[in-house]
């Protein structure tokens, strides 16, 4: 198999995980910079550059694309699609999960469960949209924040008003959700690959704190999902599209709620805590999944 890994930097861990994994499996690797891949697109032909050469052929495409760059990176991801390789996390479903909004009005329509959210635009309507959720705790998230990034809590109604007002004078997009108390702090990272959880931790916030989340100084042990659990975590992937997944789920009274579906799960923390060979799973689950491009040359007819 001829892949390629979409990276701004191939020394990161999830990054070299990968790329070894792959090697060792006797596959062809080749991290890419998604900035500096640049495309020429006509009627039914689609090519691309790397540094000044062309690059066609790949079989297979692991996207790791950083929030940041998310609308050119999707742009090239997209490219090789229509190229003829195959990604397991496709563009769309990478959009898809970046936008919290919508992955949780895909996922209510699936019944799938997670904390009860609400999102309005007018300033005039704050109070009733707020009355909406029910009483603070409020759990407010900007749309497209990640890492525990853009996570606020907020105990009292003027102080969910103040963070509302102020947001929307920023004009940021965001969400407000109930806060599920029960939890204590604690989420459950399932990590999936395919049609299976391969591995899961148990995240606990820090003291003073309500993000689990590790790179907001939050622990983390080896976990066993149950099966209810897993259920879950999978179907979440499935209905954004996605084939490689870290779902976040928290334990309430009503089951587990689904927090967050995040297209590029980072591999060192849950590897090192858990023990498992993540990134060997997501490179057999590419291999046994990818196939020849169609038409070769970087040309194929759209689907």
């Amino acid at each position: 198999m001829k892949l390629a890994i979409l990276s701004r930097n191939s020394k990161l861990y999830s990054t070299r995980r990968l790329a070894e994994a792959a090697r060792q499996r006797g596959h062809s690797v080749r991290v890419l910079d998604p900035l500096r891949c640049y495309m020429r697109i006509a009627s039914q032909a689609f090519d691309m550059h790397y540094q000044g050469k062309p690059i066609a052929g790949y079989h297979a495409v692991i996207p790791r694309i950083g929030a940041s760059v998310t609308r050119y990176g999707t742009a090239v991801l997209r490219q090789f699609e229509l190229m003829g390789s195959y990604c397991p996390n496709p563009s769309d479903a990478i959009l898809r999960a970046r936008d919290k909004l919508r992955a949780h009005q895909l996922l209510a329509a699936q019944g799938i469960d997670f904390p009860v959210t609400v999102f309005g635009d007018n300033p005039d309507d704050t109070t009733d949209l707020l009355s909406m959720l029910g009483p603070p705790p409020h759990v407010i998230k900007l749309n497209e924040g990640a890492q525990g990034a853009g996570v606020m809590l907020t105990e009292k109604p003027a102080a969910s008003r103040s963070v509302v007002e102020a947001l929307r004078g920023l004009y940021a997009n965001f969400v407000v959700q109930e806060f599920i108390a029960e939890a204590e702090g604690a989420d459950l990272r399932c990590f999936v690959v395919g049609d299976r959880v391969v591995a899961a931790m148990r995240r606990q916030a820090p003291e003073g704190d309500f993000r689990s989340n590790l790179h907001r100084g939050g622990s983390a042990l080896a976990a066993e999902a149950n099966a209810g659990e897993q259920a879950v975590a999978v179907r979440a992937a499935q209905v954004l599209g996605l084939g490689v997944a870290g779902v976040d789920l928290i334990r309430s009274q009503r089951g587990p709620l689904v927090l967050e579906v995040n297209s590029t799960p980072g591999l060192e923390g849950i590897e090192s805590v858990c023990g498992v060979d993540i990134a060997g799973a997501i490179v057999d689950h590419v291999a046994a999944h990818c196939h020849q491009p169609r038409t070769g040359q970087g040309r194929r007819r759209p689907s």
